[in-house]
């Protein structure tokens, strides 16, 4: 029997993972912007100890084991033809292509703030984005983070515990940072920024310029449609979750009003057989919770099982956000669970098991050197 062919379109976590699956199954042809899993993850980390972030959090593709089996493409989604059944793209070096396919799993995942950009880019164009950011907060004096989710909070404790003479303000519109997790995580994580010196203050909620998209880090005034005084800093961090999905070159039904892709519970487009999404980019959820619960094994399983004519399974998205929020800190890697509980790996395991053996080996499956 002739293999069929997979295209992943988006070569982030969930379409590494899920390429990786069924590369054992079926001919992969994975596209991405980048060079290499640039992980959206860790934002915190990531501004302030960016070299240990890059550890982690930024491989390049050939270093995967299980991605040997799949043809990776360096290039940018221009368009699909769903009758033809190809996907359109402009590589790396300017030239057009485009991509066949017998199933499209797309995983393209969202623009969210000066850390996620959907641009193609070089390696050396990461590195720059990476070390411009970092020396913008490092040389701050004062810092604003504006926000209430994971990446606000990990953010302020990270840039307050790498600076601690710089003033690290938290600014979030509700009650309570982290309000998509159990409410025991918040009251752990605010003892943590409490003794880290970060300032948090309840119900602001910033007037975001006008074509402002929340791509960069500003410095000056920032303004607040609740009614407070403005405050200024010599670093603002806009991470305020105002995602864009990365599906420009989709065609418009097969997105909903906020331009998600539309999926069924076993995770297929409706409409569009062969078409199946994963991650942040697929309307699965209210949260999108996808990219966060390892479902590239369900949905690989699903994509053979719709080849070969088998019952699909069906995607049970949790209720509440869950995993790491600070990341890894001097005194080991805090996790919590659904329910708010916190499980601790000392420091030692972050970088002797957790890395090499839980996640490089068991789940990327071997990652060289």
């Amino acid at each position: 029997m002739t293999r069929k062919r997979v295209v992943v379109a988006g070569l982030g976590d969930s379409g590494i993972l899920t390429a990786m699956r069924l590369a054992r199954h079926a001919d992969v042809v994975g596209i991405s912007a980048k060079p290499a899993l640039v992980s959206g993850q860790e934002l915190g980390l990531r501004l302030s100890r960016p070299d240990d972030w890059s550890r982690d959090y930024w491989i390049a593709f050939d270093r995967f084991r299980g991605l040997d089996r799949v043809r990776t493409v360096h290039g940018r989604l221009t368009g699909l033809d769903p009758v033809a059944r190809r996907v359109e793209l402009t590589r790396h070096d300017g030239t057009r292509n485009h991509e066949d396919y017998d199933a499209l799993v797309i995983a393209t995942g969202v623009a969210n703030g000066f850390w996620r950009r959907p641009a193609l880019q070089s390696a050396a164009d990461v590195a720059a984005d990476l070390r411009a950011a970092h020396d913008r907060v490092a040389q701050a004096e004062s810092v604003v983070v504006i926000g209430g989710g994971a990446a606000a909070v990990s953010s302020a404790a990270n840039v307050a515990r790498t600076w601690p003479r710089t003033r690290v303000d938290l600014y979030h519109p509700g009650e309570r940072p982290l309000p998509a997790h159990h409410p025991r995580v918040w009251s752990r994580i605010r003892r943590r920024l409490a003794d880290l010196g970060v300032g948090v203050h309840d119900g602001h909620r910033a007037v975001v310029p006008d074509g402002f998209a929340c791509d960069e880090i500003t410095t000056g005034a920032v303004h607040w449609s609740t009614g407070q005084e403005p405050v200024t800093a010599d670093a603002v961090l806009w991470t305020i979750g105002r995602v864009t999905p990365n599906t420009g070159w989709l065609p418009s039904d097969m997105v909903d009003d906020d331009g998600f892709v539309r999926v069924t519970p076993d995770l297929r487009v409706p409409g569009r057989p062969g078409f199946f999404a994963i991650g942040d980019v697929a309307a699965t959820d209210p949260l999108r919770s996808s990219a966060r619960n390892r479902a590239d094994g369900m949905l690989a399983h699903n994509v053979r099982a719709d080849f070969d004519g088998r019952p699909l399974r069906n995607y049970r998205p949790p209720t509440r956000r869950w995993g790491s929020v600070l990341g890894a800190q001097p005194d080991g890697l805090e996790v919590f669970a659904p329910d708010g509980r916190a499980f601790r790996f000392p420091a030692w395991s972050v970088d002797r098991i957790l890395q090499p053996v839980i996640v490089r080996r068991g789940i990327y499956r071997g990652v060289r050197p």
